[in-house]
């Protein structure tokens, strides 16, 4: 999987598990790190985990595996490293702290309404 297809079925995921608020900034003309930070939030622990759980066993089917991954015990914020795609799942609480999104505000966000279902 290129990129770009690891970070749409990651927003899949994230959409499948009803995550709130996703957003998706293209980083790759503002670093080298990666090339999309992937963002949402959950309603809760028990949510955050899950969102994680089924980004990390959709990709593992496609045998796509994380190099790493922080922040499932404490559910605040869970991070998650596929190389060229970041995802960050945050508590509400936890996102607005943290505001990633301002941080990296020189990124491009990328249009995900024809990935995503409507509510």
């Amino acid at each position: 999987m290129n990129s770009k297809q690891t970070m749409e079925a990651v927003v899949k995921c994230m959409d499948s598990k009803k995550a709130a608020d996703i957003k998706v900034l293209d980083i790759s003309g503002v670093t080298t790190m990666a090339d999309y930070f992937v963002i949402c939030q959950g309603n809760s622990g028990t949510q955050m985990k899950a969102i994680a759980e089924e980004v990390e066993e959709k990709l593992s089917e496609q045998g796509v595996q994380p190099l790493g991954r922080e922040g499932m015990s404490t559910a605040y914020w869970i991070l998650m490293d596929y190389g060229d795609v970041i995802v960050h799942i945050f508590s509400s609480e936890s996102r607005g702290f943290y505001s990633i999104e301002n941080l990296w505000s020189d990124a491009a966000e990328v249009d995900i309404s024809s990935i995503v279902t409507e509510d």
